[in-house]
């Protein structure tokens, strides 16, 4: 019997432990599931006859090791930075790793010693990255094989809500970590278009969209990602004119979240003080010009130019709450902490609610005859209810998938992988259109920049 060791029982697995569960009989797995909490392992492990739950504490290195020790396979949906420890006790006890997260540069660094100790660590394997990856590879590995040379390749992802439950003047909300959507974006983009490379700084990084049109769905709006430059290694792709990852939104999001970027709401470099007996109204009102006889939100109109014709967008603002006396109550805390505080209470899933993933792949290439061709690849995906959501199926159907086929002994290169290559991902591929997470393809007249 396969023993695999799940860590972290959160919103985003409950795809993965339904999958595992449903196959853990015929494919001879017994599961663990620790989590801090020994209530959420317990939810997640169903009383299932091949499962048991456990409370957990990463940091305990004695009960970490020793668990690790215990288990083939261990699947970390810890955050990102806590993946390490575990990566190095897989390595130390030849037990075999998967997880969704972005291959950090400490990860890469594990592979010499992934191979010598003959395991498999699987990385990027969830919606983005993971079904990004493995979507695009198989249409530039068919463009390559077939002769053709890829000239521009842009892609864009997003977690929406899907449209029977969107209800609010933002067309948004969280189905991801909240904190990672009031920091989106900080930093630079970089990227490269018609060979030559560009760069958006973050206060501008909201006004530079690109408009996305994808059939039975209407239009989006797309930003650009931090770095789209790496993909080009990964992909294979040093010499492509064009490479551009972004973010998809409804249309209208981005004009009203640059506010609160030039307002300096998203900043989360400094604490405010007295944050805990702060109001809504106030903490706005602190970003604010002094002036005792002009209300906060005459003030907030002036200050981002918020034209008297542009209700709608106000509308958003006002929709918020943000002008209301409501005491925050967080101690400590930086405005992106409170900005996160205060979307939490409106953008929250209702229990009814669902999510919906949308991804887009835009291929311009030349065949071999020479000949321009322009390929678009696009994947919808709604989500069941609030735990079955659209990004649970997309970010852990995929992760479990790879965890079969490491066990089974159809994936067994070892090293630190990202699911690039043509036997990890054609049969993950295939797989995932049985629970309706598929690709249409279409060919368009070529565009050029």
């Amino acid at each position: 019997m396969k023993k695999i060791l799940l860590i972290g029982a959160g919103r985003s697995t409950s795809s993965l432990t339904q999958y595992l569960l449903f196959n853990a009989e015929n494919e001879n797995w017994f599961i663990t599931i620790a989590d801090q909490s020994k209530e959420l392992a317990s939810e997640a492990a169903n009383n299932h006859n091949n499962a048991r739950a456990i409370a957990f504490d990463v940091n305990n290195e004695e009960e970490r090791s020793r668990l690790i020790d215990e288990h083939d396979l261990i699947i970390s949906m810890l955050p990102a930075h806590m993946h390490m420890s575990v990566a190095k006790d897989c390595i130390k006890y030849k037990k075999h790793m998967a997880t969704a997260s972005y291959v950090s540069e400490e990860m890469k660094a594990l592979d010499s010693e992934a191979k010598a100790a003959g395991i498999v660590m699987m990385n990027e394997i969830g919606v983005d990255p993971g079904i990004d990856h493995m979507s695009a590879m198989r249409v530039i590995d068919d463009i390559r094989d077939n002769g053709g040379e890829l000239k521009a390749f842009e892609t864009f992802t997003g977690g929406l809500v899907a449209p029977e439950s969107d209800n609010n003047p933002w067309n948004y909300k969280f189905t991801w970590n909240p904190r990672n959507v009031v920091l989106a974006g900080t930093g630079t983009a970089q990227f490269i278009q018609g060979g030559k490379y560009k760069y958006i700084p973050y206060n501008q990084l909201f006004r530079r969209t690109e408009i996305i049109d994808i059939e039975g769905y209407g239009k989006f709006e797309g930003y650009a990602n931090r770095d789209s430059l790496s993909y080009r290694e990964i992909y294979d792709l040093n010499d492509i004119p064009t490479m551009y990852r972004g973010t998809l939104r409804k249309p209208g999001y981005c004009k009203a979240w640059d506010l609160f970027v030039q307002l300096g709401a998203t900043d989360d470099t400094y604490v405010l003080e007295g944050s805990e007996n702060m109001t809504n109204r106030e903490f706005i009102n602190s970003f604010l010009g002094f002036n005792p006889n002009d209300s906060v939100e005459l003030k907030f109109k002036h200050y981002l130019n918020i034209r008297q014709d542009e209700i709608e967008l106000f509308e958003k603002f006002e929709w918020l709450g943000i002008f209301e006396d409501t005491k925050i109550g967080l101690k400590n805390a930086t405005p992106a902490q409170i900005l996160q505080h205060i979307l939490e209470q409106k953008w929250t899933l209702a229990p009814e609610d669902k999510d919906m993933i949308v991804m887009w792949h835009r291929f311009r290439f030349k065949t071999a005859k020479g000949e321009d061709k322009e390929i678009h690849s696009s994947m919808v995906v709604k989500g069941d209810d609030q735990r079955y959501t659209a990004m649970a199926k997309t970010v852990g159907l995929p992760l479990a998938i790879s965890v079969k086929m490491i066990l089974n002994g159809t994936i067994t290169t070892p090293g630190v992988h990202v699911p690039i290559l043509k036997e990890i991902y054609n049969p993950i591929l295939d797989e995932l259109e049985n629970y309706g997470i598929n690709f249409v393809e279409k060919e368009v007249t070529p565009t050029f920049y």
